[in-house]
């Protein structure tokens, strides 16, 4: 199991946000965390990569428990994470961007030209300023940097946040020639559905903090509360 979150609680002082969730990803496994904006999607990565402490459960990563571990004691295990918003250096080059990435100590990574070949936009402005890029652009080079610490799971938070749907569905398609080359485990949350579940394997529909959907992805595509309430069928 790549990643697995057992009666989850989380939040922040006093206010439960996350409410004993309950997911896993397998490895090798496209998973998608669908709900609406404040459902607890982005509480819920941030303690699974260590920015929060849990209340109270149980995260385990590829078999270890990392409850309560630090993110770069979590990072190391071969998690990598995408946050909201993609956020990136802007004022070094796409290729410094990359570069600072590169973990120490003599770690595996994937070659940048590789990346490239996923995102070939980025090789074109490999010499340009991060904070010129666009701001889809700018998700590609997060992802990318991502990337380049070769990890076993990568998690991207709230991946079509802000951008047009042409520019979505040419994310997801380097992540399915990603995912067709690696076989990276893949955990993403999303507001944008329709394109998330026709990537992934399995999704969970969190709403208000609780898990109220989960299965096959292509099962839910035709669930008829999902075509009511966020395929607007």
């Amino acid at each position: 199991m790549a990643c697995q979150v057992k009666d989850l609680y989380a939040g922040y002082g006093d206010m439960i946000v996350v409410n004993g969730v309950n997911i896993y990803v397998k490895i090798g496994e496209k998973v998608a965390l669908l709900g609406p904006n404040g459902s607890g999607k982005t509480t819920l990565i941030n303690t699974i990569t260590g920015l929060l402490k849990p209340f109270k459960g149980e995260i385990r990563l590829f078999g270890y428990d990392i409850t309560g571990l630090k993110p770069h004691e979590i990072a190391e295990l071969g998690v990598s994470i995408v946050p909201e918003g993609g956020r990136v250096f802007p004022r070094l080059t796409v290729m410094e961007n990359l570069l600072v990435a590169i973990p120490r100590k003599g770690k595996s990574y994937m070659l940048i030209e590789e990346i490239f070949k996923l995102f070939p936009v980025l090789k074109e402005r490999r010499e340009q300023l991060a904070g010129t890029l666009s701001g889809g652009e700018q998700r590609m080079l997060a992802i990318a940097r991502a990337l380049v610490r070769n990890p076993k799971l990568l998690i991207i938070d709230e991946l079509s946040l802000g951008l047009a749907p042409k520019l979505v569905l040419t994310l997801y398609k380097a992540l399915n020639e990603l995912w067709e080359t690696s076989r990276i485990s893949i955990l993403v949350t999303e507001q944008f559905v329709k394109m998330a579940l026709e990537f992934s394997h399995r999704a969970y529909f969190i709403e208000l903090g609780s898990i109220v959907l989960e299965g096959p992805s292509q099962e839910l595509i035709e669930n008829p509360y999902v075509k009511r309430v966020y395929l607007g069928v």
